[in-house]
């Protein structure tokens, strides 16, 4: 079969591009400006190799759609947005302020995705066993909380750094995609949000009112991603305590993939899940394996580019566009000339869509459990800057440093005590004794382990020692203990008036 070019390709090729930019312009951000690591350093080691993974999941994907014929749309595939920030913000931002090394934190980053592509490629067999075995509110809500948290909370951050052009490109991005109203000449919205934003700060920087740009750009040269072996190998025993992190934010990508193949489906292209699933793992894992930090996705925009006229050739160009600015550090010049500001209400968007989708896709009668695992995503959230502080020299008293150290506790393995709680309360809404238990029983040992609630202040996993923190055998216990109580109390309850079985 031949490529065909349709006018709807080039839509979604700037559509597709855009997102793509966003989360590496964002993930520059965070680790330079927040974090305070080298911008050429980041640059040149990590986003090459993060490039090659977006280039080869979208000719894998566009392959796909030009053996299905000319009128099949492409698979859209690029860096997911959520763990694209998690793994700067949770993982390897702190990893440098640990070592204040960036060879140690790029090393950290890259073991980590390792093992992420690795668990993907595992779950692409099982993803549907997967989606059986856990309630969409254990699966959907912590991305809500990640939604209302990472994405909602750092964007608006960046966009008051400078108001008047962040709020503007924040309402035009709200005319146009929430309350989908037309712009002048069908201007697609982030587009027009974007050229709203940066004219704007380009006027206010020649009058003096803006902040200059951070950084120069990188000059355009030849940086090919690192096989990374070696790195890899030495970043896993670095890595082990930022796994309950890493890893569940792969899975949330399968459970993605899942759903997005099946809204492809009902638009017409009915794509194998399987192979879907394979080849953003694969695409994952290569990326890490050559120095990228951030995991690829299938993204949920298919019918909407199918609606565009898009088929296959949109998904070769953002391939070819992203894999290439990476190499040849054409992706500086773009990052360095796009200001946080001017892309942080995509970011917003994207959080807030997030936020309804795992509520709309959730029973009604589990939506509290959505709710309740968003929970210890905010604990996360606050814990980070709590912790800059007493880094920085903050004394708190000793009741407000038990409760910093008590946030801190509960945030770490956010990702994974989220989903726990959410199933957790789904199961005991819909009565399953036996289940609710067993979540419960999960929680215990995994806060014996350190994956989630770990006491050591650097989220280590290990089994502790009752004679030094007797806090995990506490935590544990207290799990434990919850999880029988309602065990019996489900079971002696009447039964269910609304006809929900019990287990």
């Amino acid at each position: 079969m031949r490529l065909r070019v349709t006018p709807g390709d080039l839509n979604a090729f700037f559509a597709l591009l855009l997102d793509n930019v966003v989360n590496l312009v964002v993930l520059t951000g965070l680790l330079t400006a927040v974090f305070g690591m080298p911008a050429e350093f980041v640059l040149t080691r990590m986003v090459p190799g993060t490039a090659v993974g977006v280039l080869i999941g979208d000719l894998a994907y566009t392959g796909m759609a030009v053996r299905k014929g000319r009128h099949a749309t492409a698979m859209p595939l690029g860096l997911d947005t959520p763990s694209t920030i998690g793994m700067a913000v949770a993982v390897i931002g702190p990893a440098y302020a640990a070592s204040g090394d960036p060879v140690t934190a790029w090393e950290v980053g890259m073991a980590s995705l390792v093992w992420m592509g690795v668990v993907k490629v595992a779950l692409s067999f099982a993803g549907d066993g997967v989606i059986r075995l856990v309630p969409r509110a254990g699966l959907l809500g912590p991305l809500a909380g990640v939604g209302l948290a990472l994405l909602g909370l750092f964007p608006v951050l960046k966009v008051f750094s400078v108001p008047v052009a962040g709020l503007v490109a924040t309402g035009v991005l709200l005319f146009a995609l929430v309350a989908r109203l037309p712009l002048p000449g069908r201007v697609p919205g982030a587009v027009a949000a974007v050229a709203c934003g940066l004219v704007i700060v380009w006027v206010l920087r020649a009058l003096g009112l803006a902040p200059p740009a951070t950084s120069e750009p990188l000059s355009p040269g030849l940086h090919w991603p690192w096989p990374g072996f070696g790195h890899v190998l030495a970043g896993l025993p670095a890595a082990l305590p930022y796994l309950p992190i890493a890893i569940p934010f792969g899975l949330l990508t399968v459970v993605g993939g899942i759903n997005v193949t099946e809204s492809a489906r009902v638009a017409g292209d009915d794509y194998r899940t399987r192979d879907i699933l394979l080849v953003e793992a694969g695409a994952t894992l290569v990326a890490g394996l050559l120095g990228g930090v951030a995991q690829s996705t299938p993204y949920i925009g298919h019918p909407a580019y199918k609606a565009m006229g898009a088929r296959a050739a949109y998904t070769l160009g953002v391939g070819l566009v992203i894999g290439a600015g990476g190499v040849l550090g054409l992706l500086g010049a773009v990052i360095h000339l796009l200001p946080e500001v001017v892309v942080a209400p995509i970011l917003l968007f994207v959080g807030l869509e997030i936020t309804v989708q795992a509520f709309e896709a959730t029973p009604r009668r589990h939506w509290p459990a959505a709710a309740f695992s968003v929970v210890p995503v905010l604990a996360y959230l606050v814990s980070i800057y709590t912790g800059q502080l007493v880094a920085a020299g903050a004394t708190p008293g000793p009741v407000l440093a038990r409760e910093v150290e008590t946030l801190a506790i509960l945030g770490r393995g956010f990702i994974l005590t989220a989903m726990l709680w959410g199933a957790a309360l789904a199961f005991l809404v819909d009565r399953r004794a036996t289940a609710t238990l067993l979540a419960f029983l999960v929680l215990a040992v995994f806060s014996l382990s350190g994956a989630i609630h770990s006491v050591d202040p650097r989220g280590a996993l290990g089994w502790p020692d009752p004679a030094t923190d007797a806090r995990p055998f506490e935590i544990a216990a207290a799990y434990a203990l919850t999880g029988a109580v309602l065990f019996a109390l489900v079971r002696a309850a009447r039964p269910d008036p609304d006809g929900i079985e019990r287990d």
